[in-house]
């Protein structure tokens, strides 16, 4: 009897953990079509990425000042533990949407090999770049990517 308890149990356990992995990529995935026919920049990073603690200020200037010519910024944060996402919010802001998804399971799908990681996405919806890191050098990059993107994106309206 008692093995039967703990087998339903895990087996319930189990199910709660593949719920939340199927919300996280259900969430990513609605966001991303929510924002069809806005230039997007997806950004996976986590509390422990010392280049993530650079990114974000650079991404919410880039969210704001953007935002009104159609770019939008989505960040998934792939922490185990939530708490750890929370401080790091707190500390260093984001004017952009956050998914969590503590298991990984958005950052598998889309092959994330290292953090930050971003994927630039045009107005419908087609991935253009993918980039591994982020340092001054490279965030004059993503703009000029960001707004050829943007500039394309008008001529063919």
């Amino acid at each position: 009897m008692l093995i039967r308890s703990i087998l339903v149990l895990c087996s319930l356990l189990m199910l709660q953990s593949h719920n939340a992995q199927a919300s996280a990529i259900e969430t990513l995935e609605k966001a991303l079509e929510d924002n069809r026919g806005k230039v997007v920049y997806l950004d996976f990073w986590a509390s422990w990425c010392s280049p993530c603690r650079k990114s974000f200020p650079w991404m919410n200037s880039m969210n704001t000042k953007h935002s009104e010519s159609g770019f939008v910024v989505i960040s998934v944060n792939i922490d185990a533990e939530k708490q750890f996402a929370d401080e790091f919010l707190a500390e260093i802001p984001a004017n952009f949407a956050v998914i969590y998804d503590p298991e990984g399971l958005t950052a598998r799908k889309l092959k994330v090999r290292g953090m930050p990681a971003s994927y630039l996405f045009n107005r419908e919806g087609k991935l253009v770049s993918r980039h591994n890191g982020f340092n001054e050098e490279k965030k004059v990059k993503f703009e000029q990517e960001i707004l050829t993107l943007l500039k394309e994106s008008r001529a063919s309206a």
